[in-house]
């Protein structure tokens, strides 16, 4: 890839963004967000709407003013510096694509904007398109091809220019659900072979998770978690963090210190005694469905609490099935194997391993990191 500044960027992050501060008019979007990537790596940015992450991407992008802080690309302040300046490109959401241009006209566009010769041009778009399975297209106009292929062509531009840095704003939410997945492990495959850097705003948990090196959580303007997808998913730091990760079933325990550990009371259900590092007092305890099981009601099990319950409902989406169980005025989704009646009582079991247990004061304190 072509290098943009005259020094070692190997030995310096691709993108340090340094308490970095934005606001629209009075309000105050950023709040001194601070992130470090480094060169070749891809950083996932995951959040709900309205959250920041956009805003985080289009100001290091260049689109956006600063209100505060600094960006650095390897090294280099680029706060005050125009986008077209900072060597790097974007995908947009909208592909941003010229309808009156032809495939070759899109990706060698931001070429010709750099005065490149126009044999070059041609020579450079070819591999381009050969790499992302375009090759022969190069005189079709882009609105005769399908979204798939055209967000394609909007990845080609971008490459085109042979950016250090690549930045990402959900360019695959406007996709059918396998031109998507298809796509996603396209982009990475041509990260990993190209070496740039990448930053990727999504909302969708599962890219994030199978794209990123890196996940970056956002809430409300600040960074809630960084970190490793397998990490951010098994270990949230938050009540938010688990809730956005997929752990939004929750239930209220009495986490008290006993011989060997604690021992953990669900209401007046027996005690589970427990080894492992647990918070002590009133804890709320949040879960995926994924970890919950089906056993008898009065089961006793090592490491898991079970608490009664009956089914509600039971549906076969395929490969097992679903089940409703009710506890108390309580609700909460179970995959199973096997069939079972519904009205039938059965335990549910929770093994608390796979809870992610936070002091209840502070999961009713605020989600905000």
């Amino acid at each position: 890839m072509g290098g943009t500044w005259d020094v070692d960027n190997a030995s310096l992050p691709a993108i340090e963004v340094d308490r970095l501060q934005v606001s629209y008019g009075s309000q105050q979007v950023l709040h001194g967000v601070s992130l470090s990537v480094a060169p070749g790596e891809f950083i996932a940015i995951l959040g709900s709407s309205g959250c920041g992450k956009t805003t985080l991407l289009r100001t290091i992008a260049g689109f956006q003013k600063a209100s505060g802080g600094a960006i650095r690309l390897f090294g280099r302040d680029v706060v005050d510096v125009p986008p077209e300046k900072r060597g790097m490109a974007m995908m947009f959401q909208s592909y941003a694509l010229w309808p009156h241009m032809t495939v070759l006209g899109n990706v060698g566009y931001g070429l010709r904007l750099r005065g490149v010769a126009k044999d070059e041009i041609r020579a450079r778009v070819a591999a381009v398109l050969k790499m992302l399975n375009l090759s022969g297209l190069e005189d079709r106009k882009v609105t005769n091809l399908s979204g798939g292929q055209r967000q394609r062509v909007a990845l080609g531009r971008a490459l085109a220019i042979e950016p250090e840095i690549l930045l990402l704003d959900e360019p695959l939410s406007n996709l059918d659900a396998k031109v998507r997945i298809q796509l996603r492990s396209e982009i990475k495959a041509l990260q990993a072979r190209l070496g740039f850097t990448a930053i990727h705003v999504t909302h969708d948990r599962e890219e994030a998770m199978t794209m990123a090196d890196r996940i970056v959580v956002m809430d409300a303007g600040r960074i809630a978690q960084v970190g490793p997808p397998k990490e951010v998913y098994d270990r949230p730091n938050s009540p938010f963090v688990a809730s956005f990760m997929g752990a939004e079933n929750t239930i209220e325990l009495d986490v008290r210190p006993a011989e060997g550990g604690v021992e953990i009371r669900t209401g007046d259900g027996p005690a589970v005694p427990y080894a492992g590092a647990v918070p002590v007092g009133a804890v709320t305890a949040y879960f995926r469905d994924d970890v919950a099981s089906l056993d008898e009601p009065d089961a006793r099990v090592e490491g898991a609490i079970v608490l009664p319950g009956t089914i509600t409902q039971r549906t076969y989406p395929g490969g097992h099935y679903r089940y409703v169980v009710a506890i108390g005025d309580r609700h909460f989704t179970v995959t199973d194997d096997g069939y079972h009646d519904v009205d039938r009582p059965v335990g549910l079991r929770l093994p608390v391993a796979s809870l992610h247990l936070f002091p209840t004061d502070q999961a009713k304190g605020g989600i905000h990191a």
